[in-house]
């Protein structure tokens, strides 16, 4: 079988990954990439370098790459559909709703495969630990928590740390936990004089009664991206930066110190670091891609998970602005 040909479009911080990534990767062979202002980090090489969608498409592509700004991903998505190329999209789907819905709907509509770069799924420290919670090896779980800080990337331009770096926790959350979010409350706030929210803190719960918090800034001096779940037999801790994931067992062994056994709810037991095969995530997630494209497997965030995500976001953000806490019941 031949390989197939993919294209990318948006050759910035994240484009340049997705080119390094499909030039090495079995049965995919990169024929082209496309940006409307140029290559500033030299991705195409010797490929042809496109300045539109359509000059893309022209080239004879069956899959495509879109990493474009959030605010063209309805544009560029809806031209990929209508011309049959199986696409996707950098998170978030769209900066909007309604754009989402149109690309879930087009590529439905045409029987293509719509996916979402939600790349957090495929850190091997989150695949382990949801294996893990599916095995039941935490019992029932009764907290997902996240925390993800750092300083400002100044490649953000359109969106706000809810759309840009919470969507990232979201879908992970609701993917962990294998519910749709129910409610959702959150403040957030503007500290570095854009038009878009840096911060932002939400309380929230899942269909299936699973309540979770994330903490999310671009204000931080430190870089942190960790998941907690807690469950009835301890608690798991992934940290995505490293990969890493431990686990800390519920004891079984009485504490005899009277003032720390009245305060604890639980005794602590074993702390166990997990040994992990570590793979880019970002491969695994073009190899999910290329799979599904080939009907071989259908794990890939699909565009229906991706809208289902930004709906959650935008639940924050009215949040937020109105005090109030918002049902996400679809």
């Amino acid at each position: 079988m031949a390989d197939l040909r993919v294209g990318i479009i948006g050759l910035g911080m994240m484009g340049r990954h997705h080119a390094r990534v499909a030039r090495e990767l079995d049965g995919v062979q990169l024929v082209a990439v496309a940006d409307a202002y140029g290559d500033p980090h030299g991705v195409a090489g010797d490929l042809p370098l496109c300045g539109s969608v359509d000059e893309l498409i022209a080239q004879g592509i069956d899959m495509a790459v879109c990493a474009v700004p959030t605010g063209l991903h309805e544009e560029v998505g809806l031209a990929l559909a209508a011309a049959g190329v199986h696409t996707m999209v950098e998170k978030p789907i769209a900066s909007t709703i309604e754009g989402g819905v149109k690309l879930a709907e087009a590529f439905e509509e045409a029987g293509l495969v719509g996916a979402v770069g939600h790349i957090e799924r495929f850190n091997p420290a989150l695949q382990s630990l949801r294996s893990r919670i599916e095995n039941g090896d935490l019992g029932d779980v009764y907290q997902v928590a996240t925390r993800r800080q750092g300083p400002f990337p100044s490649r953000i331009a359109d969106v706000g740390v809810v759309k840009d770096l919470g969507t990232h926790d979201i879908d992970l959350t609701a993917w962990l936990a294998q519910s749709p979010y129910k409610s959702v409350s959150a403040r957030t706030s503007t500290r570095s004089g854009r038009p878009h929210e840096d911060m932002v803190s939400a309380s929230c719960q899942l269909a299936n009664g699973v309540i979770t918090s994330h903490l999310v800034n671009w204000l931080s001096p430190m870089k942190e991206r960790l998941t907690v779940v807690t469950g009835e037999m301890g608690a798991f801790v992934a940290d995505t930066l490293t990969a890493d994931l431990t686990f800390y067992e519920n004891g079984t062994i009485d504490t005899e110190w009277e003032a720390v056994s009245n305060f604890r709810g639980v005794s602590e037991g074993n702390i166990t670091r997990l040994a992990l095969t570590k793979r880019e995530p970002l491969k695994a997630e073009h190899e999910a891609f290329r799979d599904a494209v080939l009907g071989k497997r259908n794990d890939v965030v699909t565009m229906r998970e991706g809208l289902n995500t930004l709906r959650v976001a935008e639940a924050m953000i009215e949040s937020s602005r109105t005090g109030q806490m918002v049902d996400v019941t679809a």
